[in-house]
């Protein structure tokens, strides 16, 4: 048989290099290592600085690399597992849930969380954020809305502000009956605030993960999660929790 076209066409340059500098990843460099400059790279590798970084930026959409503001090119930890299977349905803020919470305002959601909560554009919510880190590194940053018909018990004395207040919501929150949850992942691009806590450039590629929970018939709250492209990937199994890999496995989603 003969070759297609495709086939002939011969392997791009960058192509090659991204292979021959992930193997050096392996074999030379630790997670976390700051890699070499542009200049040294090019030099070592008898390419020009252009093709270096076609493979450089590949090898960041694949994980295997983060540029970081102010530090460099360094090596990038393992992926994240973004789990989004059906089962494991419990309430954010469980003791092995992974996140960390960062503050709690009462402010109006935005229009969709409005209507996906029932409640009316301008009724103020409970707005939780939390902040997910792995190896030292925020990977995730959470919105989570819950109007204020869903902890009636609430106290501003037990809870005035900041984390204190976050932990108390989510702690309300635990005391209903869970009848079900469900969730989307969709790709999306970092906003400002986002990109800030996650280290990105705005615009950056990241994984949006909107879990709706509910109970008594109606949805009690609403999970908005931003987790970084570059450092997670989605895994399908039978349950629904988020759960952190840390194995050597460094394949692009």
């Amino acid at each position: 048989m003969g070759t297609t076209q495709l086939e002939s066409v011969p392997e791009p340059k960058y192509w090659h290099l991204k292979t021959v500098l992930s193997e050096a990843l392996d074999s030379e460099f630790a997670v976390g290592e700051i890699l070499p400059n542009e200049r040294e790279l090019a030099a070592r590798f008898g390419v020009a600085r252009a093709t270096l970084r076609q493979a450089l930026e590949q090898l960041e959409l694949e994980g295997r690399l983060q540029r970081r503001r102010g530090v460099g090119t360094t090596v990038a930890p393992p992926r994240m597992g973004v789990a989004v299977g059906t089962g494991g349905q419990v309430w954010p803020g469980t003791a092995d849930d992974g996140w960390q919470p960062v503050d709690c305002d009462l402010a109006p959601p935005p229009a969709a969380v409005a209507e996906a909560l029932e409640t009316g554009r301008d009724e103020p919510v409970h707005v939780v954020r939390r902040s997910r880190v792995t190896h030292g590194q925020t990977v995730a940053a959470e919105l989570l809305y819950v109007p204020q018909s869903s902890v009636p018990e609430l106290s501003a004395i037990d809870a005035p502000s900041g984390t204190a207040r976050a932990r108390a919501v989510l702690r309300e929150l635990q005391r209903r009956e869970l009848e079900g949850q469900d969730r989307s992942v969709e790709l999306g691009s970092a906003r400002a605030d986002d990109a800030k806590e996650l280290d990105r450039l705005p615009g950056a590629p990241v994984l949006v993960v909107t879990t709706r929970f509910v109970a008594e018939g109606r949805t009690a709250a609403l999970s908005v999660a931003t987790y970084r492209a570059d450092t997670c990937r989605l895994t399908f199994g039978a349950t629904g929790d988020v759960e952190i890999h840390h194995g050597p496995e460094r394949q692009a989603s």
